[in-house]
């Protein structure tokens, strides 16, 4: 991955990755939850897609499930896996 960010902090260990393309959000983040389960707290997805409704959607749905959107740069996210509770 990227050894730096604009801001100066070291850049983030993607753990697993998936290349969503156009598909739609609905289903989008049925197949993101359990990609999202598979991992250990705090660890790293990268997300690729380019349906248009994501960049809206993709925001809301971390707020609402604990996960960190931590890059939203279309067609690129990175999402941090959120602490159990």
């Amino acid at each position: 991955m990227d050894d730096d960010n604009d801001t100066g902090e070291p850049a983030l260990e993607v753990t697993d990755g998936w290349d969503a393309g156009d598909l739609g959000c609905g289903e989008l983040v049925i197949v993101l939850r359990a990609r999202l389960a598979a991992l250990e707290p705090g660890q790293v997805f990268e997300l690729r897609a380019t349906d248009p409704g994501v960049r809206h959607d993709l925001p809301a749905w971390a707020g609402l499930t604990g996960h960190r959107l931590a890059v939203a740069e279309p067609p690129r996210y990175l999402i941090i896996r959120r602490e159990e509770s």
